[in-house]
């Protein structure tokens, strides 16, 4: 026995079939579909009814070239596991999916100006209304400011001179917080596990580290270089464990922590009775280090709905063409740092 699987294919429905069940014209059915006003109640409320009987999917290309609106965003990231920017690209997703429009997303190898620009041009032929860029580096702050854009676009990323609106995490009050937590405990002075050059988080975070101190009179040691990833904490750590005189540090993200933890622990030093260590981030892993991590919590959900708004601003024509909304961080305190011991 055959099976004429094109003969039993199943249509999709179109909107005359959605007309026809409710009992009323396309265009009735267009009005309901784009919220338009003047709908009786009851009208809307068959029509909707028919959509989900159905299972009927507006065609969004249609629907495009009759209200000239798209309801997509572009996001330009670039290609990275790490936390920071891979929960920024999830918080503007979802704000975005939450206010109800569709995003496209291009990822980079390299945020330098030609690369975001032709990013920036493909999105743009792809009809969305609005681009958010993700932009971490020095580089992509850069290659944002030189944007030539049809299309409203906001920056994320901590950079504080882009000519384009910006929303960043506060990073310079953060460290200034974990700082000042530390010295508060009555630490000498806090060590710094920095983030890799060119980053303006890594930057941010140091001037903060360096401005508590300071403003203590505490003294500044020298700064360790990292590179955000628990190899580079866990290389620190081994240095700092041969150190008489460390009580406390301050990585400059959570997963270089973990690596230092490690280290300190092959090293027999007690965390926090010898050494106290304090993160940046909050990573979902963070509450279950050893000790559980005393960190700096990003909201990265905030950060999204905080951007998409800026952008729905620019689209429906609210000049913002220097406005930087910075979001507070917040500490988390657990058992990674406690009391400064007197050796």
């Amino acid at each position: 026995m055959g099976n004429d699987s094109a003969g039993t294919e199943r249509r999709h429905p179109v909107m005359a079939d959605v007309a026809k069940l409710a009992g009323v014209s396309h265009q009735t059915v267009s009005r309901v579909l784009n919220g338009a006003p003047h709908v009786r109640p009851g009208t809307r409320e068959r029509v909707l009814a028919a959509i989900r009987e159905l299972d009927y999917r507006p065609n969004s290309a249609a629907r495009a070239l009759v209200t000239r609106r798209s309801q997509t965003l572009g996001v330009v990231s670039f290609e990275s596991t790490l936390y920071g920017p891979a929960s920024m690209l999830h918080g503007i997703e979802q704000a975005a999916r939450s206010a109800g429009y569709f995003v496209s997303v291009t990822s980079l190898r390299s945020l330098d100006g030609r690369s975001v620009q032709e990013a920036v041009d493909r999105l743009r032929d792809q009809g969305v209304e609005g681009v958010v860029v993700i932009a971490p580096q020095i580089s992509a702050v850069s290659a944002v400011a030189k944007l030539s854009s049809s299309v409203p676009v906001v920056a994320v990323g901590p950079g504080s001179q882009s000519r384009v609106p910006m929303v960043s995490v506060d990073n310079r009050s953060g460290a200034e917080a974990a700082t000042g937590h530390l010295l508060d405990l009555g630490h000498r002075t806090v060590h710094h596990l920095a983030g890799p050059t060119g980053w303006l988080e890594s930057r941010d975070r140091q001037e903060g580290w360096r401005g508590a101190l300071e403003a203590a009179g505490a003294p500044v040691p020298r700064v360790e270089p990292g590179d955000w990833s628990a190899r580079a904490g866990y290389q620190a750590g081994l240095r700092i464990a041969e150190l008489d005189d460390v009580t406390a540090v301050f990585c400059a993200n959570d997963h270089m922590a973990l690596g230092l933890l490690r280290a300190l622990h092959e090293a027999g030093r007690s965390i926090p009775g010898d050494i106290s260590v304090v993160g940046f981030d909050d990573i979902p892993e963070a509450a279950y280090f050893t000790p559980p991590l005393t960190t700096v919590r990003q909201d990265f959900g905030e950060l999204g709905r905080r951007a998409l708004e800026l952008l729905v601003e620019e689209l429906e024509g609210v000049a913002h063409s220097r406005a930087h909304v910075r979001i507070p961080p917040e500490m988390v305190l657990r058992r990674s740092a406690g009391p400064a011991t007197r050796r």
